[in-house]
């Protein structure tokens, strides 16, 4: 019997409910860099019925991701990669943001490319903060941010922390990196691979990270966003599970390289201004 594997990265808010969304009938693979917080999740979801494999993963280091990939792989036929592991301005230093909004999805495509199935759909949890991104970009620095290695890419100027004046600009600027990243795999190795790629952005989600951010330096940032949006609330984790589930399932079977805004009508409004950030 062939076994179909689920990798979901991040075992924050919302890689708890992604996992518990798209886990049933599958083998479940969750990573996270602290091991301590992983076990307690899996027992719990193992009691309630799901097979579950833990491991430690550092998502900026192309040896730690590529064994993850070797170990899904182990595991049965990859079908389905959740990547959600981020580091936001409240919980994390320029460079950490830089390292692991940026490298870390650019790596885990690179790596997961090799053992995904024909067929199979991976997701990256990317933020709208990329769409307020005020740049500028020039195409010479798109098309490295879309093409260059990691390794090349983390000793390029564009990566440089005394280019990012706050957290929040270098937040925005990986988020909008990681959105432009996912759309080039897409169309590139994941689609030669047979694979379709999309990436999700949240908005505020009431999740550990978005708590954090709620009472963080950027308190009133964040809270200018929610009143902003359409629907004047922050979202739920589930709301994002419900949007992977869709991205990963069937009825997206024609959605490839495409990011879904989920933020409660923030972007669309266009009443929070860039400025503000």
């Amino acid at each position: 019997m062939n076994t179909e594997v689920s990798v979901v990265i991040g075992n924050g808010g919302m890689g708890r409910a992604i996992a518990r969304r798209i886990g049933a009938g599958h083998r479940l693979l969750i990573a996270d860099h602290r091991a301590e917080a992983l076990e307690p999740v899996a027992e719990q979801m193992r009691d309630d019925g799901f097979e579950v494999t833990t491991r430690t993963v550092d998502v900026t280091s192309r040896a730690s991701v590529g064994e993850l990939a070797r170990t899904a792989d182990e595991l049965g036929t990859v079908t389905r990669l959740v990547h959600t592991a981020g580091v936001s301005p409240a919980q994390g230093s320029v460079p950490a943001i830089l390292a692991v909004d940026v490298l870390g999805p650019a790596l885990v495509l690179d790596e997961f490319v090799t053992v995904i199935a024909p067929g199979g759909v991976g997701v990256v949890i990317a933020s709208n903060a990329g769409h307020f991104y005020p740049g500028p970009l020039s195409p010479e620095d798109i098309h490295a941010l879309c093409t260059l290695s990691p390794e090349d890419l983390a000793a390029h100027p564009l990566l440089s922390p005394e280019r990012y004046a706050d957290g929040s600009i270098a937040y925005q600027f990986a988020k909008h990196a990681a959105q432009l990243r996912v759309r080039a795999v897409a169309a590139g190795a994941w689609g030669d691979r047979g694979a379709r790629l999309n990436s999700i952005s949240p908005g505020v989600i009431s999740t550990p990270m978005g708590r954090a951010e709620l009472i963080g330096g950027d308190e009133a940032l964040v809270r200018g966003l929610i009143e902003a949006s359409a629907i004047k609330r922050p979202g739920a984790a589930e709301e994002i599970a419900a949007a992977a589930e869709f991205l990963l399932g069937r009825s997206a079977g024609f959605v490839t390289g495409t990011d879904l805004i989920v933020d409660g009508g923030a972007v669309a409004t266009g009443r929070f201004q860039p400025a503000a950030f």
